[in-house]
């Protein structure tokens, strides 16, 4: 007997372990544009409502006050 070590056979990735990795890498990077383009879509869209409603109350609380005086 010998000390030798045995690599055993069928050990490592395959051609189609590897093609399944490359596979999901680039499904998991357009998932992720994907979810960050809705995410920022929908902040700005908060942000333009916020700005519009703080427009329009602004000319409000002007024309209010000129109004009283």
């Amino acid at each position: 007997m010998s000390n030798k070590p045995v690599k055993a056979k069928g050990s490592g990735l395959r051609k189609l372990d590897g093609a399944l990795v490359v596979a999901v890498g680039v499904v998991g990077v357009i998932v992720a544009f994907v979810v960050l383009h809705f995410v920022v879509s929908f902040v700005w869209e908060v942000v333009k409502i916020a700005l519009i409603v703080g427009v329009v109350g602004g000319l409000f609380w002007v024309l209010t006050r000129r109004r009283r005086r």
